[in-house]
């Protein structure tokens, strides 16, 4: 594997000795660009670093041709994540957070009370993850639904395979900065699929629980530096099973936002919503909420896009 492909990526492989499917993400630049389009405090984009590493690599265990989007939502400092995984790579995320509940979470921890870092309970509170596969307009939306339960978005994403009676799935994530501040993130997944479509035998788990045990040995730092080769980590890990790795899929840090989607949107719109936008103003400026890229349109443009 030549070095550029050592970073932002989702690398499949399976483990030979029990046919088990795995993936596993190394995020570089990516993370970074995404959390740096923001002022987020430190605990907001660490824990959007690790929804960002969740969602490619669940993104990368599925067949299909749209959009994967993960979704939290809750009543803690952090209210909203959102990051989306398109069929080709490009991913983005953002997250909202309240300013004072985070400052009161800080304070607390920094009184001996529980740390705030990577903690779904401390963070992101109640409330629910979601995984939603989109495919365009013309076919049915599947979504999956859980609870916030867990100490962290592993966890989460543990509970939610837990409550399926077809999916085994073990993951394991890491986020943190490099030696010059930049954020990284990695994770690494284990799959377990029915065979023929019946639910899985319990009984014949031994090749499951260790992968498993294999995979918790993984450390946080060979998740996340881009000098450790993805192969060579694998090995690591499974050479006494036999591993397999297939062709890895490039990720990059991308918007889909334009300022042709935001005129159609505006087209679209009821004329009171469009008054209520300009609110004695002569424009109207739309910033996305995932990249904060801004887009400014004076009343003239906004009443000639109407009348075209």
């Amino acid at each position: 594997m030549t070095t550029a492909l050592l970073d932002d990526l989702v690398q499949p492989f399976q483990v030979e000795a029990s046919a088990l499917r795995g993936r596993l993400v190394r995020l570089g630049a990516l993370v970074d660009t995404i959390v740096a389009q923001h002022a987020y405090p430190e605990p907001v984009a660490g824990m959007l670093g690790e929804a960002i590493a969740l969602a490619t690599i669940l993104a990368g265990a599925l067949k299909y041709d749209g959009i994967f989007t993960l979704q939290t939502k809750g009543d803690g400092p952090i209210r909203l994540i959102v990051v989306d995984v398109t069929t080709a790579g490009a991913v983005r995320g953002y997250a909202q957070f309240d300013a004072e509940k985070l400052e009161h979470a800080l304070a607390a921890a920094a009184a001996g009370g529980p740390p705030v870092a990577g903690s779904v309970p401390r963070l992101l509170g109640g409330g629910y993850i979601a995984f939603t596969v989109d495919q365009g307009e013309h076919t049915e939306r599947y979504q999956g639904i859980v609870e916030l339960q867990g100490a962290s978005l592993a966890e989460c994403a543990h509970h939610y395979f837990r409550q399926s009676e077809q999916i085994r799935a073990g993951i394991k994530l890491a986020v943190g900065r490099d030696p010059s501040g930049a954020w990284r993130a990695g994770g690494i997944m284990l799959q377990r699929l029915p065979e023929e479509g019946s639910i899985i035998d319990e009984t014949r788990d031994d090749g499951w629980r260790r992968a498993l045990i294999l995979m918790s040995s993984t450390r946080s730092d060979e998740l996340l530096d881009a000098r450790t080769n993805p192969h060579e980590l694998l090995f690591r890990l499974f050479h006494e099973d036999g591993v397999r790795v297939f062709a890895p899929h490039d990720l990059e840090p991308r918007c889909r936002c334009s300022r042709h989607r935001i005129e159609r949107i505006l087209r679209a719109m009821p004329a009171e919503d469009v008054s209520a936008l300009l609110a004695g103003d002569d424009r109207v400026e739309v910033v996305c909420e995932f990249c904060n890229a801004r887009y400014a349109f004076a009343m003239g443009e906004i009443a000639a896009l109407r009348a075209g």
